[in-house]
């Protein structure tokens, strides 16, 4: 067929057009931590014990945020908003994923960041935790948590943990995963890796080698130290060793990073690296152990900080780094047996300089470090003190490739990319925050409004908690406020002295569970 001379024509610059476009389309590295808390990080907490040199030099070459939120103060709800731009509360799902619980959290035919960049023209890959949920299948082809409850009543919820991964068929392909919510790739753990039952790689949707025995910790000559608790007794493949497996992440997406550019150099990639550090156990890699004077846990997040490092010189030796947006953050605070253990042992303290710890409310449960470097995009060196929430990564995402996001997707996401060019105007009207128990807060401007009492995650009555204990000064008020300027320390509950604050967010937050959505 012979084409007319104008349509030709046309065909051709559009193509050229289209190839020029992708071209120019940035690569994406997005590095996730798990359980890093704000005074981690050396360029957040000057007192901290730990150094982090390779996110202190990040920060120098790119935009260091002070009030970024992770969408939840644990994991896997967290990763659920990072994933598709809602909050989690909107499911009404408390708690996290274990072992081969499942299903996954994204409902089918919901728009995800990755799917969002994919159908952009994006190579997308996973490498590391996924802990949104799976369909794990037993031999009759039947989804194994469904037998949870039963197995729950029979041995109790931890032992039945190890019995739930008993029953699943490794030889079925498994659902649910990131293959199916918009990776092309995939390696990775269901859950925490060291921490959560089973003990194996999947990659893409199947098990790489079956586990096959029970974990014993003396066996596997694992560390114990008051940082290697979290650790159950779960099934264990013969080739998954628990000391390893960021640096196997870590080899994974180096890989990857070195295949598409020999296979694929003129298409943009979105790698999303999910790590295990510094989630407990602390079990740094055999290379890292005694590397700084913070113990195990130091020298974990030691090997967090390598890890960025790693990543960042394998973009520079593979002249990948002038056009790819990197972003570092975490998905939640620093962990309880963590925190107590830190500051006893090396007065490092993850959550300074604020109140709280992982699942609370407070600002240390939920403020994380946000570190974004994007070269002659991203001024070097600069700071923001906007509040933004991870959930925000999608809509930034939408806007860097002029996607337009539908009404029914995205709900609680607001565009960044005006603030990484470095506009200072307000993005974000107000921010919501939700803990395990999806107790809620809400942010605006100075003022928090929590919506409930207490920290809305750990128990501060027990004995452990005592040393953090901070007085209330509203005894009986049904909720909290508090004003971060005048008192970043949340140490004064306002609830009762400026009743028309509190009135006016807590209906901005039942408007927003009430509309089913924050972006306008």
């Amino acid at each position: 067929m012979i084409l007319p001379r104008n349509l030709l024509c046309v065909l051709i610059c559009f193509g050229s057009l289209s190839h020029s476009f992708a071209q120019s389309l940035p690569n994406i590295l997005f590095i996730y931590a798990d359980d890093l808390g704000y005074g981690d990080v050396a360029c957040y907490n000057p007192e901290s014990k730990v150094p982090t040199p390779n996110l202190d030099q990040l920060a120098n070459d790119g935009m260091l945020f002070t009030d970024a939120h992770s969408p939840s103060t644990v994991c896997t709800p967290s990763r659920y908003s990072v994933m598709t731009g809602r909050m989690a509360f909107r499911l009404n799902y408390r708690g996290v994923f274990t072992g081969v619980q499942g299903p996954c959290l994204i409902s089918p035919g919901r728009l995800t960041l990755p799917e969002l960049l994919q159908e952009s023209g994006y190579e997308t890959a996973m490498f590391g935790k996924w802990h949104i949920g799976m369909t794990f299948f037993d031999e009759a082809g039947n989804p194994v948590y469904h037998q949870q409850s039963e197995l729950d009543d029979l041995h109790g919820r931890y032992a039945s943990g190890v019995e739930l991964v008993k029953q699943v068929d490794f030889s079925r392909p498994i659902q649910g995963g990131p293959l199916d919510h918009g990776f092309n790739h995939f390696f990775g753990t269901a859950c925490c890796p060291t921490t959560d039952w089973l003990y194996a790689y999947i990659d893409g949707d199947r098990i790489t080698e079956i586990p096959n025995r029970v974990l014993v910790r003396a066996d596997e000559g694992l560390p114990v130290h008051p940082y290697s608790n979290d650790n159950r007794l779960g099934m264990l493949a013969d080739g998954f060793d628990l000391q390893e497996v960021d640096m196997v992440f870590l080899e994974k997406s180096k890989a990857f990073l070195e295949a598409h550019v020999e296979h694929k150099p003129d298409k943009p990639f979105f790698l999303f690296h999910s790590a295990q550090a510094v989630h407990l156990p602390s079990f740094p890699g055999r290379d890292f152990q005694g590397k700084t004077d913070a113990g195990p846990h130091g020298d974990f997040i030691y090997q967090f900080d390598t890890i960025v490092g790693e990543l960042l010189g394998a973009l520079d030796r593979l002249g990948l780094s002038d056009n790819t947006l990197v972003i570092v953050t975490s998905d939640n605070g620093p962990e309880v047996p963590t925190s107590i253990a830190m500051r006893a042992d090396h007065n490092h303290n993850g959550s300074r300089p604020w109140r709280g710890m992982k699942r609370d409310q407070w600002e240390a449960g939920h403020r994380v470090p946000f570190i974004a470097k994007w070269p002659g995009r991203i001024e070097a060196g600069s700071q923001s003190d906007q509040t933004i929430c991870q959930t925000d990564l999608m809509a930034t995402y939408a806007a860097i490739v002029n996607y337009e996001l539908p009404f029914d997707a995205a709900e609680d996401s607001f565009n960044l990319l005006p603030v990484l060019m470095g506009d200072e105007a307000i993005i974000r009207p107000y921010t919501l925050h939700q803990t395990i128990r999806l107790d809620l807060a809400i942010r605006k401007g100075p003022w928090k409004y929590l919506d409930h009492v207490g920290s809305g995650g750990n128990n501060y009555d027990n004995d452990r908690m005592a040393a953090f204990r901070i007085p209330e000064t509203a005894p009986g008020a049904p909720g909290q406020l508090y004003n971060l300027k005048d008192d970043p320390g949340e140490t004064k509950n306002l609830f009762y002295e400026n009743p028309e604050i509190v009135a006016e967010l807590k209906s901005l937050l039942e408007a927003s569970k009430a509309s089913g959505r924050s972006r306008l």
